[in-house]
């Protein structure tokens, strides 16, 4: 009898089959995602059916995951984003397939490609939901790099249909939506029709927890002015400097601070991993079974990818856990963040949080759900544990540290100016150019990002918070008994969870046992 879990499970992957596919599980090598309105339909019957019988799940940390899960998916499709995001690497429908088709087999996919591709275009041409224009011709002009590019190993087998199809998409994007796309100033989802509501939703998707807006944001902007304290505090030591403004300065402008090249970037990268990986089993009781591996991002992505980010193992074992570098403009990126983001995404980071996942007894769905609070605040609390790790080579890395908690704590504010308060794209860049120390070609691609995914930028920050929180509960709690091994094991071991879920798990791992009285 399948299990409640295992038919969310199923859904969730018929709903996008390359999830499947990226896992490696048998099935999904000859499918791809159905985003016709009548698909999404049907797959948000099956969700709203399968959270009406929640109760059937006994256990209640997994059912927590399926009440999760299911709104999750619900409010996704409810939201209607693919009528509307079209540039990002890691989310725009089409944007993506040059992330994802590099890294699966696609002998029986291929021909399926094209009436995706025509079906992402039929949702942009019927919707009153539009684009940022110049999103439009940020993926007009991806596409006329890969359409002018050689033919790829992914697409060898049968390049002329999948050649043929973004062509169109691309015609479609410059002829149809360009002209009708929205203007850099109206830049967040409360523009469009029940934009301020699918907002909401998607903040309480992205975060499990019924935060508003309005407390996020006064939450960025609070968690901003004490880290400009802790700017002032290591950039003295540092530069001998004795404000913010001057730390923020030399680290904009020091040449020094930039890579070389690409190679030194890379170098940089299998470094630091190598050297987390050593120190990490005095700080985990369990430790993944293969090490991480690292690469650059692919060709096609690096316009639009982030500055770095990571890919789960496959279960077949055909793909190891990867840590992609994004060398695009190398010159001009900070070398500072480098070592904080290798911790965040890598080791022990999302390497190990995902890759231990896959070790666990449990099911599918608790393995791999994807609940970003805790997947991303895991990435986050990680940046700081490295610090106590030893980690961090010197204090110019730890001025990259804060540099990633600045832009974390700026998504609070930026991502819910613009989706809630109507922030243009301008403010938020100023926003982030003021109170960060971030290369502007890293701002204007995480603007943009934090446009086309709203409330997923919230995640980061509210997850860690509240890792941190629990941790320091559980260390008053049991005082000496407090074990860190056990307690980063107990994060990891469960699987991802929603904040209120993993709060009941440490909690109850925390509390002091009932004590026994003797009986007269």
């Amino acid at each position: 009898m399948t299990s409640l879990a295992d038919e969310l499970f199923i859904l969730l992957l018929d709903n996008d089959p390359f999830v499947g596919a990226l896992l490696g599980l048998p099935g999904y090598d000859d499918r791809v995602q159905d985003v016709s309105v009548a698909a999404q339909s049907a797959n948000r019957r099956r969700a709203t059916e399968i959270l009406g019988r929640a109760d059937e799940e006994t256990d209640p940390v997994t059912r927590a995951v399926i009440v999760q899960q299911a709104n999750a998916m619900i409010t996704t499709i409810d939201a209607r984003l693919v009528e509307h995001t079209v540039a990002d690497a890691l989310s725009a429908p089409v944007a993506m397939l040059f992330s994802l088709l590099p890294m699966v087999d696609n002998t029986k996919r291929l021909p399926l490609v094209p009436a995706f591709v025509r079906q992402a275009a039929g949702r942009l041409r019927d919707t009153d939901r539009h684009p940022l224009t110049r999103h439009v011709h940020n993926a007009v002009a991806q596409l006329d790099a890969y359409l002018a590019g050689p033919v790829a190993q992914w697409e060898a087998s049968n390049p002329d249909v999948v050649r043929t199809a973004m062509a169109e998409f691309r015609d479609v994007l410059r002829t149809e939506i360009a002209p009708v796309g929205r203007d850099d100033d109206k830049a967040g989802i409360c523009w469009l029709p029940e934009g301020e509501a699918n907002y909401a939703r998607l903040v309480e998707r992205y975060t499990t927890t019924k935060r508003t807006p309005e407390e996020l944001h006064r939450l960025g902007l609070d968690l901003i002015a004490k880290l400009r304290e802790e700017y002032v505090e290591i950039g003295s030591r540092v530069f001998g400097l004795r404000t913010v403004d001057e730390v923020f300065d030399r680290l904009r402008t020091d040449p020094a601070l930039r890579w070389r090249d690409e190679q030194e970037m890379m170098d940089k990268a299998r470094g630091v991993i190598v050297r987390a990986e050593k120190v990490a089993p005095q700080w985990f009781g369990k430790l993944p079974s293969s090490s991480c591996h690292v690469a650059f991002v692919p060709e096609a992505d690096r316009g639009s990818a982030p500055i770095a980010y990571y890919v789960d193992p496959s279960l077949d074992g055909t793909r190891p856990g990867t840590y992609f570098v994004n060398p695009k403009n190398a010159t001009e990126r900070d070398r500072t963040v480098a070592e904080a983001v290798a911790f965040h995404e890598a080791v022990p980071g999302h390497h190990f949080q995902l890759a231990l996942a896959q070790q666990l007894d449990l099911p599918d769905l608790r393995k791999y759900a994807f609940i970003e609070a805790y997947l991303e605040g895991w990435g986050l609390y990680a940046e700081r544990l490295a610090d106590e790790m030893g980690l961090y080579s010197d204090d110019v890395a730890r001025l990259g540290m804060l540099t990633q908690d600045a832009m974390r704590a700026g998504r609070l504010v930026v991502d819910t100016g613009m989706h809630a308060f109507g922030w243009s794209r301008r403010r938020a860049i100023d926003y982030l150019r003021t109170n960060t120390v971030m290369a502007p070609v890293e701002i204007e691609a995480e603007i943009d990002r934090y446009i086309e995914v709203p409330g997923q930028a919230l995640a980061y920050m509210v997850g860690r918070m509240e890792i941190q929180r629990l941790r320091a509960q559980a260390e008053a709690a049991m005082g000496d008994r407090f074990d860190i091994k056990e307690f980063h094991d107990l994060v990891l071991g469960g699987g991802p969870l929603p904040l209120d879920a993993l709060a009941d798990v440490v909690t109850g791992w925390s509390s002091p046992a009932p004590s026994s009285s003797a009986s007269t």
